[in-house]
């Protein structure tokens, strides 16, 4: 796995919940680091901050998605950490396979990487409005 965020304490949280026997995981701390880490060594799956530096999630999995449609880089999922519910339409529009609204839990965490690892999808639900049913009157 590759994480990609300049803050050390979510490379931080992120390794508590990955770490383990049989996983290798690997940080960068600028998107414009990404595609050459994929190129040297394609990980199972990239877990891209929305926010890093000059070249944030949106743009460093777009970039990986244009390599790809290229047919210079293979295809790596991405599951995208977002900052607030607006961010949503950036992780749909940059083709990522999922996210995940911050704050980060762990268990929310670890049902998207595993869906993703498996080759599917993850939306986080915590971005929707809670709905409030009414008393019938």
């Amino acid at each position: 796995m590759l994480i990609a965020s300049d803050s050390a304490s979510v490379r931080a949280e992120l390794r508590a919940v990955l770490d383990g026997p049989g996983t290798e995981v690997r940080e960068v701390t600028r998107g414009a680091h990404v595609r050459a880490e994929v190129d040297r060594q394609a990980p199972d799956l990239l877990i891209c901050d929305l926010q890093i530096g000059k070249m944030g999630g949106m743009a460093t999995t777009l970039d990986l998605r244009l390599e790809e449609g290229a047919d210079r880089l293979p295809h790596v999922p991405v599951l995208m950490l977002l900052d607030r519910r607006a961010d949503v339409f950036l992780a749909r529009r940059s083709e990522a396979e999922g996210f995940v609204v911050k704050p980060l839990d762990p268990f929310r965490l670890a049902r998207a990487v595993e869906a993703l690892l498996a080759g599917g999808t993850y939306e986080d639900e915590a971005y929707r409005p809670v709905t409030v049913a009414l008393p019938a009157r």
